[in-house]
């Protein structure tokens, strides 16, 4: 099943492509300071409905020499089928493309990562038919950046970094110097500052390092009212609560809700709004006594309901 976590982890290569080359320069090989670098699709399915795919698929093209193949692949546990999949993905696409293939894994923990190495064999009776080394990245080799300055200046790597070790000791730290880091460059250029906040929230999910993230990076003063995808999705999640919240104190106390009601509460995100209606719900005697003294005022940001 493919994770939120797993999606971001891998997408990262795909949107923001200079983290490739300090990403190879952790792994130990070249990489052109001047490469093109383009999307191929990662379906590498020949027969129905035997269906692969490799999570991204990247044409490097290097100033200082062929192009190749980049598959990236984002691994939070071992996985014995891997080995086999690994190769396959090797194969057809150096068949397919007619180019070398690298296969990096990014790993989230040190025995997965450890496992990812290899090598893995295709053999029998002493013979080997094919070996598949992936290059790995993970808390060995991704270093460990608690200097927001330091942040600042590679923070696509910082970011990869943090979700490396962020069940480590060192974890917290380097979260607080990427929130410095973030908050600064959130002056200069919003728009990729929300996307390396966005990727962490994403990313980090609902863990101990996920929880100090949102509550450093809180949408409260890093996105106020700008309406932003990241907004909405805060917004429409805490108004979900309160609306199931007060539907069930109605259910409990017996009172009808008609569904045009059910339809206002459910589909409204002011949470000031949602908060009044809930404190009523416990003493109304009829569900139109919710909204009586409803103020007509202008919401004060966007989408309320």
């Amino acid at each position: 099943m493919v994770t939120s976590a797993h999606e971001g982890m891998h997408r990262i290569f795909q949107e923001r492509p200079e983290i490739l080359a300090p990403v190879f320069g952790v792994l130990g090989v070249p990489f052109a300071a001047k490469a093109t670098v383009d999307a191929v699709t990662t379906d590498v399915t020949e027969a129905r409905p035997l269906e692969r795919r490799v999570d991204t698929v990247l044409r490097i093209g290097p100033s200082d020499g062929e192009d190749f193949l980049l598959a990236i692949e984002s691994q939070s546990g071992k996985n014995k089928e891997k080995a086999a999949s690994w190769a396959y993905y090797v194969a057809y696409l150096q068949s397919k493309f007619g180019l070398p293939v690298l296969l990096v894994v990014v790993c989230q923990d040190r025995a997965t990562a450890k496992w990812a190495v290899g090598p893995f064999d295709c053999g029998t009776r002493g013979w080997t038919a094919q070996r598949t080394y992936p290059l790995v990245a993970g808390p060995d080799n991704l270093p460990v950046i608690t200097d927001a300055r330091t942040a600042s200046k590679n923070l696509a790597l910082s970011v990869l970094s943090a979700v490396a070790h962020a069940r480590g000791p060192q974890g917290s730290a380097i979260l607080k110097a990427i929130a410095r880091a973030v908050q600064e460059l959130h002056q200069t250029d919003p728009v990729t500052a929300g996307y390396f906040a966005e990727f962490l929230d994403i990313t980090l999910g609902n863990s101990p390092a996920g929880d100090q993230w949102r509550n450093d990076m809180s949408f409260v003063s890093y996105f106020p009212g700008r309406g932003t995808v990241r907004e909405t999705a805060y917004l429409e999640g805490k108004a979900e609560g309160e609306a199931k919240g007060i539907l069930s104190v109605l259910e409990v106390r017996g009172i009808p809700v008609p569904d045009s009601v059910r339809e206002r509460i459910t589909t409204c995100i002011d949470l000031g709004q949602m908060d009044a209606w809930l404190q009523r719900s416990r003493t109304v005697e009829r569900v139109e006594d919710l909204f009586t003294e409803d103020l007509e005022v202008p919401p004060s940001t966007p989408g309320q309901g």
